[in-house]
């Protein structure tokens, strides 16, 4: 799907350009694509002036809601599908997701961008051709871009999800010249498309599944023997896993990953919020 050009507002943005026009400013630089840019926009009484096109003031936004040009006016970055899926602004300007009101990403502590970041060297992604199993919005395969690996396939199951990627403005677009044809993204659930990637085809791995509640598939001693059949010896695999309340659970989840991997082959230790895994 090919990705969103147009602006994007939240309440925030709004309000700066209606203060801007009631303290006499005629124009102003302000970022329309979620602070990746700043441009000019020109302010009127009857609506302001971006990259050539009107637009009418918009009635009053909602919080947490990030809204694009629908061609007619502007909509909220959701859409119902099995649940509601809606794409979020956040304090660092890279958005997070949710489903059904539950926040899929990190954002209270840094951006996700930046969480992304600091997983992806776990599996030092330079040079690797790499599975991203869950692609979400495609932070994993943006960091990994940018550090120079060779390849990425990537799938999401969601439909919804792959919507979202192309309205976020930090989603890496596959078609984009800056990918060079590095990433490989499809619409697919990976438990089932794994089984058709060859073995050892693989040089690294980021697994980030939904929570075990909705996907205990991607938590199976049967997954995690596919992901090791398709990683080299020597590859490495970092698996999320947050830190569920074991007090209120009953689990041990990370212990729980660790095992079922380590009986797949695998050495492990846990890292970060997850599980850092080097293949036997």
């Amino acid at each position: 799907m090919p990705h969103y050009t147009g602006p994007l507002l939240t309440r925030p943005l709004l309000e700066r350009l209606r203060t801007a026009l009631n303290n006499g400013a005629q124009q102003i630089h302000a970022s329309f694509d979620l602070g990746r840019s700043e441009t000019a926009v020109i302010l009127a009484e009857d609506g302001w002036q971006w990259h050539g096109q009107r637009f009418a003031w918009p009635d009053k936004l909602k919080d947490r809601t990030i809204y694009y040009w629908d061609g007619d006016a502007f909509s909220a970055a959701s859409r119902f599908g099995s649940a509601l899926y809606k794409l979020v602004p956040t304090d660092w300007g890279i958005p997070t997701f949710e489903i059904d009101g539950i926040k899929m990403l990190v954002s209270a502590q840094l951006s996700p961008l930046d969480d992304a970041r600091r997983k992806v060297a776990l599996v030092e992604p330079r040079g690797k051709q790499l599975l991203d199993t869950c692609g979400g919005m495609g932070y994993f395969a943006a960091c990994c871009l940018a550090e120079g690996v060779a390849g990425i396939r990537s799938f999401e199951k969601s439909s919804e999800v792959l919507w979202l990627r192309t309205l976020n403005p930090w989603s890496p677009d596959p078609e984009a010249a800056s990918a060079h044809g590095r990433l490989h993204l499809a619409h697919g659930d990976v438990s089932r498309e794994i089984e058709h990637l060859a073995d050892a085809s693989m040089d690294a791995v980021l697994h980030d599944p939904p929570r075990f509640g909705i996907a205990g598939e991607l938590y199976s001693q049967v997954f995690y023997d596919q992901l090791a059949r398709v990683l080299r010896p020597g590859g490495k695999l970092f698996h999320y896993t947050g830190a569920p309340n074991k007090l209120t659970s009953g689990r041990d989840l990370p212990r729980e990953v660790a095992s079922r991997l380590q009986k797949a082959g695998f050495k492990t230790g846990l890292a970060l919020d997850g599980v850092l895994a080097v293949r036997r």
